[in-house]
């Protein structure tokens, strides 16, 4: 077998805890970090990578489908059940090929900003109708390819989805999501392995979902939840996004979400809870004392105007966090990052509560876990060889100084900084341009406007 072998020396990298090494020398074997030496002086062979070196970032929660959206719902005034109306509109549009057009689009500009792994929580299964496609899983299989395409790795997060709310089933756009029950959906996604084939192999994984308990009622939960036992997957859910649903659940169940969740078997340490938004008291306890992770999602959260989440509470109680960019209202993991912070300080009315070190492994190693990924999200020997250079020559970085470059960076880079990103031990991004989707911007611009146009 020929290996491919490389070696980088990072002007600076993040190694873990709360400052940046200079000198970093890493060697890769083909798709793995094999040596990671701090101190040392730059071999001629090595590529120069000039600036702060970080793991690359994992996307725990994504919906590709919703780039389209973006810019294209902040006119007027509403909530998120009016945002998802537009968001039904385009999940109608949708077909196998426009999907994967879409979604390799999406991840691409993912990769320009340091994305390597992505957690696809993917709910869009059938035709318009609500028939199966020939193939059970084929926009799922095209999710997959589109984001091995464009060079990242991703865990397709299959979404049971099986009604618009307790007691309701599916109708219109919803037909597309909905299996016809639990076991329907455990059926369909026992396929998904042989539809997936060799692109396992390439870099994809699988997790499970319950889409909500809005979607799915307690007896279903059981089953998913058992199912992803079993196969020995990450379990998500979206939790208590809004205060409706809340409502919705109490009412019907005379439990909270969590509560639910909790009975069904669905909270352990393969769980992540994504928004995580009006818990309880009790809620949080729940989540905590059983080590379930938590997706944040902060720039979807605000602009969705769904509220935040104790996020900051959580993390110290038990439950690790994560971060995603959801329905991609912004892709970029340094504006999630801050925003978890400052979104707690407005929370709180007090500054500092996440260090710069606490939130890159938020956007690095926890979100590798949440995606059945653990060990990665570090540059460590035995990891997959995922790095993300951040150029210090912008105005955003102007003034850096070596002690403080790591808060400097996290607190102060956008995705536009992001100059050079090695996934699986293969560039991907060189000087700021992708090399595997050659036009990002005009590959988004036409695969909107192909969903959109009418």
């Amino acid at each position: 077998m020929n290996l491919h072998l490389a070696r980088y020396w990072c002007e600076h990298a993040w190694l873990g805890g709360e400052r940046a090494a200079s000198g970093v020398l890493v060697t890769v074997e083909d798709d793995r970090f094999v040596s990671v030496e701090p101190g040392a002086p730059r071999p001629p062979d090595a590529v120069h990578l000039a600036g702060l070196t970080l793991p690359g970032f994992a996307n725990t929660h994504s919906h590709a489908f919703h780039r389209a959206l973006r810019g294209r719902t902040e006119a007027g005034r509403g909530t998120f059940w009016t945002w998802r109306e537009d968001m039904y509109r385009v999940a109608q549009a949708l077909t196998p090929d426009a999907y994967y057009a879409l979604a390799r689009a999406t991840y691409a500009e993912m990769a320009l900003g340091g994305v390597t792994l992505v957690g696809e929580f993917h709910y869009l299964h059938h035709q318009p109708d609500g028939t199966a496609y020939d193939g059970p899983n084929e926009m799922g299989v095209a999710v997959v390819a589109a984001a091995l395409d464009a060079g990242l790795r991703v865990t397709l997060i299959d979404a049971c989805y099986l009604g618009a709310g307790p007691g309701e089933g599916p109708s219109g756009a919803q037909l597309r999501f909905a299996d016809a029950g639990a076991e329907a959906w455990a059926e369909r996604t026992e396929a998904l392995g042989p539809e997936l084939g060799p692109l396992l192999g390439r870099g994809a994984r699988l997790g499970a979902a319950v889409h909500s308990v809005r979607a799915v009622a307690p007896a279903g939960a059981e089953v998913v939840a058992a199912r992803a036992t079993a196969r020995g997957v990450p379990l998500h859910f979206h939790l208590s996004e809004q205060a409706a649903e809340n409502e919705a659940s109490l009412a019907a169940y005379a439990r909270t979400p969590a509560q639910v969740l909790a009975d069904a078997g669905a909270l352990g340490s393969s769980s992540t809870a994504v928004h995580a938004t009006h818990l309880s008291d009790a809620d949080v306890g729940l989540l905590a004392g059983s080590n379930s992770g938590v997706c944040m999602c902060p720039t979807t959260e605000r602009d969705l105007a769904d509220g935040t989440g104790p996020a900051r509470r959580l993390g110290l109680s038990g439950s690790p966090v994560s971060l995603g960019t959801d329905s991609h209202a912004v892709v970029d993991m340094f504006q999630e990052m801050q925003a978890l912070e400052m979104d707690e300080r407005l929370r709180t009315g007090q500054r500092g509560h996440w260090t710069a070190g606490e939130l890159l492994s938020a956007a690095t190693a926890r979100g590798h876990e949440a995606l059945g990924w653990a060990g990665d999200g570090r540059i460590v020997p035995g990891a997959t060889a995922d790095m993300v250079t951040v150029a210090l020559g912008s105005a955003r970085l102007a003034g850096w100084s070596p002690d403080q470059l790591l808060a400097q960076v996290v607190f102060g880079a956008l995705a536009a900084d992001v100059t050079h990103v090695v996934a699986s031990g293969r560039p991907i991004v060189v000087d700021g341009r992708h090399r595997l989707v050659d036009d990002v911007p005009g590959a988004l611009d036409e695969a909107i406007k192909a969903v959109l146009t009418p």
